[in-house]
Formats: C-alpha cells, sequence, structure tokens
C-alpha cells in the first residue's frame, strides 16, 4: 500500500478556503524558498517554504504564488522557472508555467522572468494586499518595488493597493488545525520514527558511538522514502543528554549511562518528533529507574488530561506540579512543593515547556494564546507531549548519583473530539518494555 500524500485536491481547498475568508478586491503573496549556497559551486539540499507548499504543493525553488479576489472570483497565479534545457541537464528537470497549470491546477502561470512587469498589472485595482510579514525572503522590500512602479502611473488610471495586511495570522490558524489527509501523513510519519527509535534501542551497546545509533536512524528514514530529518537529529550519551539541543553526535556510549535520542522524520512535508531515553547496557539503575518513572509518570498524567477545552498552560502546569512533587520526594528539592513551582525552583532541572505544535514544521505555526489567554485545544491540533528532567553533572547543589542523567519521553499527539490519539505510540516507554526489547536486540 503506498504511503499517503497530500493532493492537489487538498491544496486547491486551501487555497479557496483562505481566500473566502478575505475581503472583496484583495491578493495574497507567497514567495517559494530559494537555493542557498553551502560553499562553492554546492548548494544545502533544497527545502520548500512550508507556507508557500502548504498552499502549492510545488517544490521547486524561485517561485512566487499570487491569489487575486476580484468580485466573488479566486484565480490562482503562480510564477515559477521557465524550462530551460541546458539548465535541466545540470539541475533536474524544471515543470515551467505550462508544468504548473498542467499539475499543480494554476489558473495562470508565468516565468519568474516576468514578475517584475506582470505583478504590477494583477494588482492593479486590488485594494487589500496580503504576505507574510517580517518573512526571510526579502517580500517587503519586493512588494515595495511593485508598489512604487504602480504610483509613478496613477495618472494612467493604475490604481495600487492601498491596505498591507499581515497574512501569518490567518494562514498559520489554517495551518494549525489538520485534515484526514494531513493526519494520515503525519501519522505515517510518526511511524516510520517510531520505528527507527525501535531498531536504535535494539542495536544499542556499550562501545557504539552516539554517531553510530544516528546512521541507523537516518538510514531507517531514508530505507523508507524519508530523505530527510525533520530536524537534526539528538542522540546524547550519558551528561550530553542534559543538552536540550545537543546535535555533536560524536562521544563513544559508555556502559552504565543512559542515552536520549531525539529525532524524527519528514515525510510530505510533515515532521515526526520522538523523544526516548534508555540504558546503553539495556538495564536502568535504581537510581535512573526513580528518575525515569517520574518523567513517565508526568507523560501520562498529561496525556489522561489532554482533551478539547483544556488550557494549553494547564497541561504545562501539570507536569510542573508532578515533576516537582518527585523531586522533593527523591530528596533533589527541599521545601513546599506549592512555594518551589512559584519560585521556579523546578527550573533547574525541568527548563522547558511540555511540548509544542506539530505539524510542516517541527515547531509548528500557530498561536499560543488568543486575545491574550491560553487557548483551549481544540480536535485536530496537533502537538508534542515531552517533559522532561535534567541533572548536569557540575551540579554541586545534588548528590552525586543524580548528577549527569539526563532524560526526556516526548510523543506526537492528535487532539481528538473526545480525547487525543498518541501517533507514535509504537515506541516502548515504560521500563519493562524497554529492557525487554534491548534484551531481544542482544541475542
Amino acid at each position: 500500500m503506498a504511503a499517503p500524500r497530500i493532493d492537489q485536491t487538498e491544496f486547491a481547498g486551501r487555497r479557496q478556503r483562505l481566500m473566502e475568508a478575505l475581503p472583496i478586491n484583495s491578493a495574497v503573496i507567497v514567495p517559494s524558498a530559494n537555493l542557498q549556497s553551502r560553499n562553492s559551486d554546492v548548494e544545502w539540499p533544497f527545502r520548500q517554504d512550508s507556507d508557500f507548499y502548504y498552499l502549492s504543493g510545488f517544490d521547486e525553488p524561485d517561485a512566487l504564488i499570487v491569489l487575486l479576489k476580484n468580485g466573488s472570483q479566486v484565480r490562482y497565479h503562480l510564477f515559477c522557472q521557465p524550462r530551460d534545457p541546458e539548465m535541466e541537464i545540470w539541475n533536474g528537470y524544471r515543470s515551467g508555467p505550462s508544468g504548473a497549470r498542467t499539475h499543480y491546477h494554476a489558473d495562470q502561470a508565468w516565468s519568474s522572468e516576468e514578475i517584475d512587469e506582470r505583478l504590477p498589472q494583477l494588482l492593479d485595482g486590488i485594494e487589500t494586499l496580503f504576505f507574510c510579514m517580517g518573512g526571510p525572503y526579502d517580500t517587503e522590500i519586493r512588494i515595495d518595488a511593485w508598489l512604487k512602479t504602480m504610483r509613478r502611473k496613477r495618472r494612467q488610471g493604475v490604481r495600487a493597493p492601498y491596505r498591507q495586511e499581515d497574512l501569518s495570522p490567518r494562514l498559520h490558524e489554517m495551518r494549525l488545525f489538520k485534515s484526514p489527509q494531513e493526519i494520515a501523513v503525519m501519522s505515517h510519519a510518526a511511524e516510520v520514527s517510531a520505528q527507527a527509535h525501535i531498531k536504535a534501542m535494539k542495536l544499542c551497546r556499550p562501545g557504539l558511538f552516539e554517531y553510530q545509533l544516528e546512521a541507523e536512524i537516518i538510514h531507517h528514514f531514508m530505507q523508507n522514502g524519508c530523505r530527510l530529518p525533520a530536524y537534526s537529529s539528538i542522540v546524547g550519551g550519558g551528561e550530553n543528554a542534559c543538552v536540550l539541543h545537543y546535535v555533536s553526535n560524536r562521544h563513544e556510549l559508555k556502559q552504565g549511562d543512559l542515552v536520549l535520542i531525539d529525532a524524527g522524520c519528514e515525510w510530505d512535508y510533515y515532521a515526526g518528533d520522538i523523544t526516548r531515553t534508555f540504558p546503553v547496557s539495556g538495564k536502568f539503575s535504581d537510581d535512573q529507574k526513580a528518575l525515569y518513572e517520574l518523567v513517565l509518570k508526568a507523560q501520562l498524567a498529561c496525556l489522561d488530561a489532554i482533551r478539547p477545552g483544556l488550557l494549553w498552560e494547564e497541561s504545562h502546569d501539570l507536569s510542573v506540579r508532578i515533576i516537582t512533587e518527585g523531586l522533593v520526594a527523591l530528596g533533589i528539592l527541599e521545601g513546599n512543593v506549592g512555594e518551589l513551582i512559584e519560585q521556579g525552583a523546578y527550573k533547574a532541572f525541568y527548563m522547558h515547556r511540555l511540548g509544542h505544535w506539530l505539524g510542516m514544521d517541527v515547531h509548528d505555526v500557530g498561536d499560543y494564546k488568543v486575545a491574550n489567554e491560553w487557548r483551549p485545544l481544540e480536535a485536530g491540533m496537533v502537538m508534542t507531549v515531552e517533559p522532561g528532567i535534567y541533572i548536569a553533572a557540575d551540579n554541586q547543589n545534588v548528590e552525586p548519583r543524580w548528577r549527569g542523567i539526563g532524560i526526556r519521553i516526548e510523543d506526537d499527539v492528535l487532539i481528538t473530539e473526545d480525547g487525543n490519539k498518541v501517533l507514535t505510540a509504537s515506541v516502548p516507554k515504560t521500563i519493562a518494555e524497554i529492557e525487554a526489547l534491548m534484551a531481544e536486540g542482544a541475542q
């Protein structure tokens, strides 16, 4: 059975919904990503801009979407690189304007070489121009130049847009809620990511290097058609697990240490994001068990609580309370739990939020507050749930037995009508399950 993908009907529906929410005589401009030089004649691997791809499914560089709403009619214009047989010998096939119309359902398509000439013509008579302000592609500079060209022709009857508005709030609110096709794609990314973590657990043993486990994970991603990870993989053994965004992945994995792996693939532009922590040798020590069970308790309690109507902040607050109570019980913190929370004492050990939105970007778009209040969860949102405890090796305020232990447990969670669904549930996370899987891999 073929892996799920987003089809052109979905992209067309997104464009239609976006434009239905905008006023008459408005336009939307969304630029693509560009090739980025790595050095000399080498570019970084191309990855399309998420907003651009969300509205088009078009994955070539140096392109531009223009959506026009004149009266009730919506028109989709796509500027893209022209066909060029010589350049295509070197860099691969281009769709060109004809392919943009045939395969990507543009009402009209033009060569990107014509943008400066045609954009002022398309925007003539438009009242409100929407684009994502503060973006990375000099969009505002380009728009300013196009509007100046139009204003110089006002005696000829040319009317430039007189309002400019930020598209981001509307577009990113759309992206926050996942359609059935998106959920299918994200479920596939989650499962490929999950199986990569299982493979790493089975293969782990003392003497391997962090990069060797990373290689197994990336190998599994690519064997399943996911050529790029959704983000730089974290494989941190021992005290390296206490560095939240550790990506060096070059040290030897040692007997008696834990290893924390935070890795996820990208499938059809949607991210998986999983963290598991397990013993290099296949067996947790008593101290490691105590901290691990505390993190797992916090995560399971949050998963049990997450459902439509729960405020975003409430799930984080629940994880803070459980972890603080546990740290007091273990003697790592001392004092009244409520006062310790108010003082932020837990932040020395749990310094990040419970999770984030997940989608086309691993830290996906979407507001966490509405009207300056924490927003309630709603069906169709996808978030991570990832509490952790990190005790730095040089922390002199705790007993030596706790130092150098970093633990995080992370799953991808879809909010459903009556609760939630853990998309990454196939990766073991109880101590018994992890030790049994690792024993199986050692045979």
